[in-house]
């Protein structure tokens, strides 16, 4: 199943929801890749540590080739980098990324990235894709290419009053692009429990009806060293609430 994780606000943990999710999965016997379609590659740095230098080896890579017309073109599988991690793979953003954009939009390869993550489909059992903070090139390209879309909700009145427009926006690619895409779920994020206007929105959204998963991540400090180390939740410290906590929002993903 590939599954989306999107949000047009910025710092509202995509990249740790993405990546949490997926070493979990692969922790579960999956094999699991992510696609790491931000430019700026918080992703990549918390799976590998660093990032790649040869933009010839990650997404950078196989969107320029799209553009050359290449007689002998790598397979997708060719992008794909292992990670410290049993069972997770990722395929790497590059900051060059940010530079092909405009030429693959009026080139419309938006289609480019399902033709890819379809040649793949033999290899992995899940794959999650992570998304720079705006509905560009990049993020259309992942709603196409998937079915299942996860938007993380950070609690504050901002997000709220985002995650309308969003939503909209998600429905828009579906009616054009992908009847299959739906969104699974909203993802309650950094929650603190005893603060009355996280409850009181939280709330307000169930009472509306949106697609609320009823596991809610927890604000901890733990996760920073989880970024610093590059180290999942589940590889760090697994018994502890956060890493728990990822574990039940995994289980309520359908298949």
């Amino acid at each position: 199943m590939r599954r989306v994780v999107f949000n047009q606000k910025g710092g509202v943990g995509k990249s740790t929801i993405t990546c949490n999710l997926a070493a979990i999965s692969a922790h579960q016997g999956l094999r699991t890749l992510v696609v790491d379609l931000d430019p700026q590659g918080n992703s990549t740095h918390y799976l590998l540590g660093h990032a790649l230098e040869n933009a010839d080896d990650t997404l950078a890579g196989l969107f320029e080739q799209t553009l050359a017309f290449k007689f002998n073109p790598r397979q997708t599988a060719e992008f794909v980098q292992p990670t410290p991690f049993p069972g997770l793979s990722l395929l790497p953003s590059h900051p060059s990324l940010e530079e092909l954009q405009s030429k693959l939009e009026s080139r419309y390869k938006i289609y480019k990235l399902r033709d890819a993550l379809d040649e793949l489909a033999d290899r992995f059992d899940a794959v999650y894709i992570d998304t720079p903070p705006a509905l560009n090139f990049y993020t259309r390209s992942a709603l196409i290419a998937t079915r299942r879309c996860l938007i993380p909700f950070d609690c504050d009145d901002f997000s709220r009053r985002a995650l309308y427009a969003l939503l909209e926006n998600v429905q828009e690619i579906k009616a054009d692009h992908n009847r299959d895409l739906e969104v699974e779920g909203i993802v309650v994020n950094q929650y603190q429990p005893r603060a009355s206007l996280p409850q009181k929105l939280v709330q307000e959204l169930i009472a509306e009806g949106l697609p609320i998963f009823k596991t809610y991540l927890s604000s901890s400090i733990k996760i920073r060293e989880s970024h610093e180390q590059a180290k999942p939740m589940i590889h760090l410290e697994p018994r502890h609430k956060l890493a728990q906590e990822f574990i039940a929002l995994h289980g309520e993903l359908k298949g």
